[in-house]
């Protein structure tokens, strides 16, 4: 009768469910290498140089067929069959999930990317669409008779390990935003496969159908029933690894949003930055991977179909030598194909981590499965939503996960790390706590960290070696870390020295007397430095009557003041506009000083300038002018041919929508078009220069669509 329950039930007894191996664990910035598990793309920027993994194990158990009290489970004389709690239905499920993470490690290939090898082995055992009732009704010792619907019952189990490489690099790291991303490539090596599925599949036992002591059944449906090719020598039995292999892949991506990423950042007054190695750097971590995509071919195993419509009796199975004979016996063969594949428990996971302080963080986890229940053959995880709230620091770690899992309802943990150790539970807190828990989990393991190392700062200058040019001697920031030097010997540091390069005397402030007459005579002891002199008169000029400089004995026009080059003359000025004749670029035309002798641009003309640049119009995100703006342009080109010396910036100005490289390209472009047809249409190339400065210049706020409008335009600045 055992046996015959055995082959019904397969493996029923063992109805586990659960999610995500090392609950808590994974969710530590510190996991190192355990991590690419979940996300590839975690090894890189990570708070080692180097992690390896020692051995770490992880168990899961849980159901949605029977609760109990954990605590009473290992109490001796505990009775299941009386003291658990049961909750039979025509379609309970089930799963055993047990990881092992082997000799594995990771380090730093440099700042920007990582490289992680991992071995592993797993074992998955998948229950579906299983009739709990019947397992009520047999573990009733009343029971003689019974009838077992099993419906479309879906049972596998699979074993295997896994070889893995993963390569995660930075993809952007832009101040606040920060993307990295990760592929793990994986060998995978079968190490046993079997499923089983029932489609309408019933058995009727009568107690005494066969005579005493020897039940009859009557089966009706179709089985499916596929096995690995078990090889084993003949001297020792021993177990040798079938021909199945494959590959598979893990795909992931994290961005971080570091909002206070200048506190993670070191520049030095050359402007070269390092960013601190040894730190959390975000405010809020979100992760997305797809893991175990792939399949295992195991080429020497079989699948069988067989119609189970007939009857046998208990001794028939008892007699039958093994599970194949008796299926070939009694039932019909529908059709049997060499080699299966096993496929992986593909999932989608999630994951949101947001940083209260540097130490205290809470974690928002889903595992959603993306294999069906209905695929044959397939390993499958059990979808899970978890919360985790942490302290974290670089040796020790405490978690307190909690969430819900698929079937098993809510489940509370708690776990650790200490330096190299790791330990903890999913579901400790609420198995401790409840007499119905549908699940249980445990993980332990050991490693081997190597920490990103604080920066150093040897002399404690506040300036850290990798950005310090003498990390040995105490120097400020402003001068990298050196101390001031007096490059000149003249006894004052560069730092106050205003010539820093030429000796001079403290009363100076460094620099050498100079002669601002240039008349041979220092100022220091020239008693009239700003009026060239001779030596002999203590650097003053002799007479000077008109006060031209000239002294009278060389001056030509002695009452009239002029300069020495004109012999004491004043220079002739055509159009009396107070700029000599050899200065004035307008001899005939009088005008400004300023403007070399013609005529200035007023204000007034700058701000009509102004007023025409405003309604200068482009095609939008282009920098193509629109017809309309045709007309303001040659009013514009009538303007600066009324100043034909004048010169002009034309200067294109972008709102800060998009990003600072396309506002750049995008209005220098601007300016370059209104300039080229002002060129095209008479004004002159030589007076104008064209210049785009982007966002960089917002002359109203770009939060709202007027300031942003105001923003986009282009300006015609006179060259002063």
């Amino acid at each position: 009768m055992k046996k015959i329950i055995l082959l019904l039930l397969v493996v029923i007894s063992p109805m586990w469910l659960q999610g995500q191996a090392f609950q808590g664990f994974l969710t530590d910035n510190y996991s190192g290498v355990n991590s690419v598990v979940i996300n590839p793309a975690n090894i890189v920027d990570s708070r080692f140089r180097a992690d390896i993994n020692l051995i770490g194990v992880s168990a899961f158990g849980g159901n949605d067929y029977a609760g109990v009290n954990i605590l009473d489970v290992t109490k001796s004389g505990y009775d299941f069959d009386s003291m658990a709690n049961t909750y039979p239905t025509n379609n309970n499920n089930g799963i055993i999930n047990i990881d092992v993470m082997g000799p594995s490690f990771m380090f730093n290939i440099n700042s920007n990317s990582s490289i992680a090898v991992f071995t592993r082995a797993r074992s998955f055992v998948n229950i579906h669409d299983i009739n709990g009732e019947i397992v009520d009704d047999l573990e009733n010792d009343d029971t003689d008779d019974f009838y077992f619907d099993g419906g479309n019952l879906k049972t596998a189990g699979n074993g295997w390990a896994e070889l893995g490489v993963t390569y995660a690099r930075v993809i952007l790291n832009d101040r606040t935003k920060f993307l990295k991303g990760g592929l793990t490539v994986k060998y995978l090596q079968g190490g046993g496969s079997a499923h089983i599925s029932g489609n309408n599949l019933t058995v009727d036992y009568d107690a005494d159908g066969g005579g005493p002591d020897n039940g009859s059944f009557d089966t009706t449906g179709e089985l499916t029933y596929a096995s690995f090719d078990t090889s084993f020598d003949e001297d020792g039995y021993e177990y040798e690894l079938p021909k199945a292999t494959g590959v598979g892949f893990d795909l992931g991506f994290v961005y971080e949003w570091r909002t206070n990423y200048p506190d993670y950042r070191r520049t030095a007054a050359d402007g070269s930055t390092y960013s601190l190695k040894d730190q959390n750097k975000y405010k809020l971590k979100l992760g997305l991977s797809i893991t175990d995509i792939g399949r295992i071919n195991y080429k020497d195993g079989t699948e069988e179909v067989y119609e189970v419509n007939n009857s046998f009796t208990e001794d028939d199975f008892d007699n039958a030598d093994n599970l194949e004979d008796f299926l070939n016996t009694f039932y019909t063969l529908k059709s049997s194909t060499k080699g299966f594949k096993a496929t992986l428990p593909t999932a989608l996971h999630f994951t949101a981590d947001w940083s209260f302080t540097r130490r205290l963080y809470v974690n928002l986890n889903t595992d959603l499965s993306l294999i069906s229940k209905n695929k044959l053959g397939a390993s499958r995880i059990a979808n899970t939503v978890s919360l985790t709230p942490r302290f974290e620091s670089k040796i020790f770690s405490f978690y307190l996960p909690m969430g819900i899992v698929q079937y098993s309802g809510f489940q509370a943990g708690a776990g650790l790390r200490f330096g190299p150790l790791y330990l903890g539970s999913g579901s400790v807190l609420s198995a401790l706590v409840s007499d119905n828990s549908k699940a249980a989990d445990v993980y332990a393991g050991i490693k081997i960290p190597i920490y990103q190392g604080r920066e150093k700062d040897r002399d404690e200058d506040g300036v850290i070696d990798k950005l310090d040019a003498c990390p040995k001697v105490p120097g400020p920031i402003e001068n990298n870390g050196c101390p001031w030097e007096d490059t000149d010997g003249d006894g004052l540091l560069d730092n106050v020295d205003e010539c820093p390069k030429e000796a001079g005397p403290q009363e100076n402030k460094g620099c050498p007397w100079g002669d601002n007459d240039g008349d041979g005579v220092l100022d220091n002891v020239d008693k009239c430095p700003n009026i060239a002199g001779s030596l002999e008169n203590d650097g003053c000029p002799y007479a000077d009557s008109d006060g031209d400089t000239v002294f009278d004995n060389v001056d030509q026009c002695p009452d009239v003041p002029g300069p020495i080059e004109n012999n004491g003359c004043p220079w002739k000025d055509t159009d009396g506009d107070g700029v000599a004749d050899k200065d004035d670029n307008c001899v005939d035309v009088p005008g400004t000083v300023e403007n070399n002798g013609c005529p200035a641009v007023t204000e007034a003309v700058l701000k009509t300038l102004s007023a025409y640049a405003k309604t200068i119009l482009f095609h939008n995100g282009k920098s193509t002018l629109r017809p309309e703006s045709k007309e303001v342009l040659d009013n514009i080109v009538g303007i600066l041919n009324e100043y034909p010396n004048a010169k002009f910036n034309i200067d294109g100005h972008t709102d800060s929508s998009g990003s600072d490289a396309l506002n750049l390209r995008l209005s220098e472009e601007r300016a370059s078009t209104v300039m080229n047809y002002l060129i095209e249409n008479g004004v002159g190339a030589s007076r104008l220069k064209a210049t785009g400065y982007g966002e960089s210049s917002p002359i109203d706020d770009n939060s709202t669509a007027e300031g942003r409008r105001n923003n986009r335009r282009v300006e015609v600045n006179l060259v002063k």
